[in-house]
C-alpha cells in the first residue's frame, strides 16, 4: 500500500553491511520514441547513505530511503520493490511517496533481524510517470550486531548523576548492575575492577534475579575521602557473543570518621596547635636575620609581613612557656637589629621579600621590586605589639624600644599617597617607580595601612585620605543589602572574598567594638566567616570532603599553584588556617573544624608546624607547605580567643588611639 506524502521514520538503534550488484535490462525500445532512463539517486538506510558508504554497518529499525531521478509512477512502486531475508522469506513493507513523488520512504512493520542478511530488489517494472523506464537495481546487506549494554547501575540502591562528581559513598558499598543481554558470572568476574586507595579493593561479585542482573559488594571497608573507579572491561562478552564498550564508574568514598590521635582537652588541643605552628617562626626562623622565611621550601627568601605576624608570635611563644622571655627577647633583638641595620627600605617601607642574611631586596614580581607598604603594615603591626609588651626597666628591652620606635617613625606613609592624592598606593619601585599604580582600597585586608599612616607621628595622612582612597567615599558599603545564607555583611556586596581579609589587620585591631561609619567591624567579621563556612556546607560545586566540619576558603598553596580561594573562587581547595584563625568569630565552629583537621584527618594534615598549608580531596592532593602568612593568624588568633593578649597590647599603643581617632573610629 502507498501513502502519499506520509513519512514513517522509527528510532534508529543499529547498523547495516552491504554489499551491492546492480541488475541490468536488455534493450526495452519498442519503436518510436524512446522513453528516458530514470536514475536511482540516492539510497540511505536512516541517516547512512549506502551508495557513499557500501559497507557500513546500518540499522535494524530506520526506514530505507529511496530517491529517483524523475518523478515515480505510484501505480508501479510497492509491485516493484521487495525485501527478502536469508531464507528468501519476503518482508512485509509499506511504501509513501514524498518530495513530488521522487522518492519513496520504505518502512518495515518490524524490526529486522540482527546480524542477518536481507536483499532489496528494485526491479524493472517500476516507471515514472511520463512512462521513463529503470534497468533495475538490487542490493544485499547484514544487519549490525549491536553491542551489549550497561543499562543500569546502583550504589547501595540509589541510582548516581553521572553528570556530577559522585561523593559520600559508604566504604562497603553495594553495587547492582543490569546488562542488556544475559552474561556469564564468571566472564564478568574476569571483567570487572575496583581501583583507587592505596590498598587493593575486595569485593564479591553474585547473580541477581536474572542473568542479566548481578550484585558486586565490597567486602573490606574502603579506604575513607578516597577516589575509587568501577571499570568494566571492553573484553566482556554476552553469552551470545555480544561484544561491550568499556564503562568506568568514578566515585568518591565518604569520610573516615576514625581518631588518628588520641583525644585531649579543647584547651589542651588549642595549645599543642600554637605550639606547633610556633615552630615554624622559631626553629625554621632565618638563622641570620631571625625573619620568617616565606614558605618552608624559601631558602634565602625571607617576607617582612609574614614576619610581623612572627613578631607578634613571639610574645605568645614567651606567655604560654614555649620559650623563656629571655630566648625571646634574644629572638626579637637579633630581628630588629637586623631591619634597623641591614633590611633595604624604600621612603622607610620594607619591600615583600629580603634575602635574610643580606637584606637585599629580593623582586616579588617584575615592577615589585621596592617597597610594600602593605606588608610594611603587618610588620609594624608585629613591631608595635612588640613595644608594647617590652618592658623599658630592663636595658636590653628598652633599646629594642627606642630601634621600633625609629623604624616605626621612619616610615613615610605619606609619601605613598604619590604627589598628595587622596589614596595610599601598595608599591614603589626605585627602578620602575609607580608603575605598578595599584591604589589601596577597600575593603580587603589592608585597613591596617590606613590605621598606621594616619596614627604615624611623622609622616601622617589626612582622614580624607581614608575617606576617599580607603572607603571610596562610601563604595566599598553593602549598599544593595546584599545577603548569603541568612547573614549579611556591612561592606561588600559579594560572599566576603577571602577570609584573610577577616584576620591579618586584626591581628592587633581589635574588631571586637570597633566601628565607624561604614562598619560594624565584628558584625563585618562574624557574618564573613559564617558566609563562608555557609558556602562550604552547601557546597554547591559537590567537592569532596565540604562539611560543617571542614570549611574555610582563603589564599593559600593548591593543586594548580596558589589562589586567593573564596565562595566566588572556589577551586575545592580547603585551607585550615581559614576556619582557625577565624576561631574569635565562630568560636564553637572554628574548634569543630580544628578538631576535625587533627583527629579526623590529622594523618595526612598534620606535621612538623602544625597543620599543612591546604588540602583538595576532590584532586587527591596535600599540600606539604607552610605559609608564613598562613601561619600567623593561627598562631594569633588562637591566643587573642583566648586571654585577648595581641588585641590589648597593639590597642595600648597611643598613636594607635589617636590614629583610630582621627579616623572616626569608636573602640571601646
Amino acid at each position: 500500500m502507498i501513502q502519499k506524502g506520509m513519512h514513517v521514520v522509527a528510532p534508529i538503534i543499529l547498523v547495516v553491511l552491504f554489499v551491492f550488484s546492480l541488475a541490468g535490462c536488455g534493450d526495452d525500445s519498442t519503436g518510436g520514441v524512446t522513453p528516458a532512463t530514470m536514475q536511482l539517486t540516492a539510497l540511505r538506510i536512516g541517516t547512512s547513505n549506502l551508495l557513499a558508504n557500501p559497507e557500513a554497518p546500518q540499522p535494524v529499525d530506520k526506514s530505507i530511503i529511496l530517491s529517483f531521478s524523475h518523478t515515480l509512477s505510484e501505480s508501479t512502486v510497492s509491485s516493484s520493490i521487495t525485501l527478502t531475508d536469508e531464507n528468501d522469506q519476503a518482508v512485509e513493507l509499506a511504501f509513501s511517496l514524498l518530495d513530488s513523488d521522487k522518492t519513496i520512504s520504505i518502512t518495515h512493520s518490524e524490526e529486522l533481524a540482527i546480524n542477518s542478511t536481507y536483499t532489496l530488489s528494485i526491479s524493472k517494472d517500476i516507471k515514472g510517470a511520463e512512462g521513463e523506464t529503470f534497468q533495475g537495481f538490487q542490493v544485499t546487506f547484514l544487519t549490525e550486531n549491536p553491542p551489549m549494554v550497561l543499562s543500569s547501575v546502583t550504589i547501595d540502591g540509589v541510582s548516581p548523576d553521572q553528570n556530577q562528581r559522585i561523593i559520600n559513598i559508604s566504604r562497603l558499598p553495594v553495587f547492582q548492575l543490569t546488562f542488556s543481554d544475559p552474561l556469564d558470572l564468571e566472564e564478568l568476574k574476569d571483567n570487572i575492577n575496583l581501583s583507587g586507595g592505596s590498598i587493593p579493593a575486595t569485593f564479591n561479585v553474585t547473580n541477581g534475579a536474572s542473568d542479566s542482573t548481578f550484585t558486586m559488594t565490597v567486602t573490606e571497608n574502603l579506604e575513607g575521602y578516597e577516589r575509587y573507579s568501577l571499570f568494566i572491561s571492553s573484553a566482556l562478552t554476552s553469552i551470545s557473543g555480544k561484544k561491550f564498550e568499556s564503562y568506568q564508574l568514578p566515585f568518591y568514598t565518604e569520610l573516615d570518621s576514625s581518631l588518628k590521635f588520641p583525644e585531649i582537652s579543647d584547651e589542651a588541643l588549642l595549645t599543642k596547635v600554637q605550639e606547633q605552628t610556633f615552630k615554624y617562626f622559631w626553629d625554621f626562623g632565618h638563622p641570620v636575620s631571625g625573619l620568617a622565611r616565606e614558605r618552608n621550601t624559601s631558602g634565602e627568601t625571607v617576607t617582612s609581613g609574614g614576619s610581623g605576624f612572627g613578631l607578634m608570635g613571639i610574645i605568645v611563644g614567651i606567655e604560654r612557656g614555649f620559650i623563656t622571655r629571655e630566648e625571646g627577647v634574644a629572638r626579637l633583638n637579633k630581628i630588629i637589629t637586623f631591619l634597623d641595620e641591614e633590611s633595604d627600605r624604600f621612603h622607610g617601607a620594607w619591600s615583600h621579600w629580603l634575602n635574610g642574611t643580606s637584606g637585599k631586596v629580593i623582586r616579588f614580581s617584575s615592577d615589585d621590586d621596592g617597597g610594600d607598604l602593605v606588608e610594611t603594615s603587618f610588620m609594624v603591626q608585629g613591631l608595635l605589639t612588640v613595644r608594647q609588651y617590652l618592658d623599658s626597666i630592663h636595658p636590653e628591652e628598652a633599646d629594642l624600644i627606642a630601634r621600633i620606635n625609629s623604624l616605626w617613625e621612619g616610615v613615610e606613609w605619606d609619601w605613598y599617597t604619590q604627589d598628595g592624592q587622596d589614596v595610599l598606593y601598595w608599591h614603589w619601585s626605585p627602578n620602575v617607580g609607580w608603575q605598578k599604580n595599584h591604589k589601596i582600597s577597600g575593603w580587603n585586608e589592608a585597613l591596617m595601612v590606613y590605621v598606621l599612616a594616619a596614627a604615624s607621628p611623622t609622616h601622617p595622612i589626612d582622614q580624607e585620605v581614608y575617606t576617599a582612597g580607603w572607603a571610596r567615599n562610601g563604595a566599598m558599603v553593602n549598599s544593595s543589602g546584599a545577603s548569603y545564607y541568612g547573614y549579611q555583611m556591612d561592606l561588600r556586596s559579594d560572599k566576603g572574598g577571602p577570609l584573610f581579609f577577616a584576620h591579618y589587620s586584626f591581628l592587633g585591631l581589635d574588631p571586637r567594638n570597633l566601628m565607624d561609619q561604614y562598619a560594624n567591624y565584628w558584625n563585618q567579621n562574624v557574618n564573613h566567616t559564617l558566609i563562608n563556612r555557609a558556602y562550604c556546607m552547601a557546597n554547591p560545586k559537590r567537592f569532596v570532603g565540604y562539611s560543617a566540619q571542614s570549611w574555610g576558603l582563603t589564599a593559600s598553596d593548591n593543586h594548580e599553584g596558589y589562589n586567593a580561594h573564596s565562595p566566588d573562587n572556589d577551586l575545592g581547595v580547603i585551607t585550615p588556617t581559614a576556619a582557625i584563625s577565624s576561631i574569635p568569630y565562630t568560636p564553637e565552629e572554628s574548634m569543630e573544624a580544628m578538631r576535625h583537621f587533627y583527629y579526623i584527618l590529622g594523618d595526612k594534615l598534620w606535621g612538623e608546624y602544625g597543620f599543612y598549608d591546604a588540602f583538595n580531596i576532590s584532586e587527591g592532593w596535600t599540600a606539604s607547605s607552610y605559609i608564613a602568612i598562613d601561619q600567623g593568624p593561627i598562631l594569633v588568633m588562637i591566643e587573642n580567643h583566648r586571654t585577648g593578649l595581641l588585641w590589648n597590647l597593639f590597642m595600648s599603643a597611643p598613636e594607635v588611639q589617636s590614629g583610630l581617632d582621627k579616623l572616626g573610629f569608636s573602640y571601646e
